[in-house]
């Protein structure tokens, strides 16, 4: 098992990660804002605050985590909300194992993409391009410079020039940076188009 397989299945089973909210990420709810729903797809979507925030929009939602605690949680959060999501246990860097199958019109990343080790980079990139309909929003949001407890997990953050690199299937619209939640850093937040 991966070491940060292990550590977010550990931090899922026996505590509140401080990154689990309950609350989706104002630019998320900005987004999505006065725009008709369609197909969305969650990427690394812990206890599920986002794809339930859309479901109740109107979007079909489909959410995959690979730590089955947090999917469970997810799946109690959505009945409690009375909306209907999809979600799925599986690596976010192997979408179709996962039978997560495209095309998608939204693609949310709130956290997740930045604690990807390197070697599963190109893999998340080249799987989250093959789900996307052109002219789908990718909103990639995460930490620049992680703390170096996350760098031994293998987390290098997420940079500009790590997103030209990897999405090259994808025109960048827009970067924002904002406060991070808890003790992270710069969060930078990432509007992507499909081509």
């Amino acid at each position: 098992m991966r070491l940060d397989s292990f550590y977010y299945r550990f931090a899922y089973r026996f505590a509140k990660p401080r990154w689990d909210s309950s609350k989706p990420r104002p630019e998320l709810e900005k987004l999505a804002e006065g725009r008709p729903p369609g197909r969305a797809l969650d990427l690394g979507c812990g206890t599920g605050t986002n794809a339930v925030y859309l479901a109740k929009h109107g979007w079909e939602v489909v959410g995959v985590d690979f730590v089955a605690d947090a999917i469970e949680r997810a799946k109690a959060r959505a009945v409690s909300a009375g909306v209907r999501v999809s979600f799925v246990v599986g690596d976010v860097a192997q979408l179709g194992e996962a039978d997560v199958t495209g095309p998608f019109d939204l693609l949310v990343d709130v956290g997740c993409y930045h604690a990807i080790p390197g070697g599963l980079r190109h893999a998340y990139a080249a799987g989250v391009a093959a789900v996307a309909r052109k002219g789908a929003d990718f909103y990639l949001a995460g930490i620049n410079d992680p703390p170096a407890s996350w760098r031994l997990l293998g987390a290098g953050g997420i940079s500009p020039a790590e997103v030209h690199r990897r999405f090259t299937d994808f025109v960048l619209e827009d970067e924002q940076t904002s406060a991070g939640p808890g003790a992270m850093r710069r969060f930078v937040l990432y509007h992507l188009v499909r081509k």
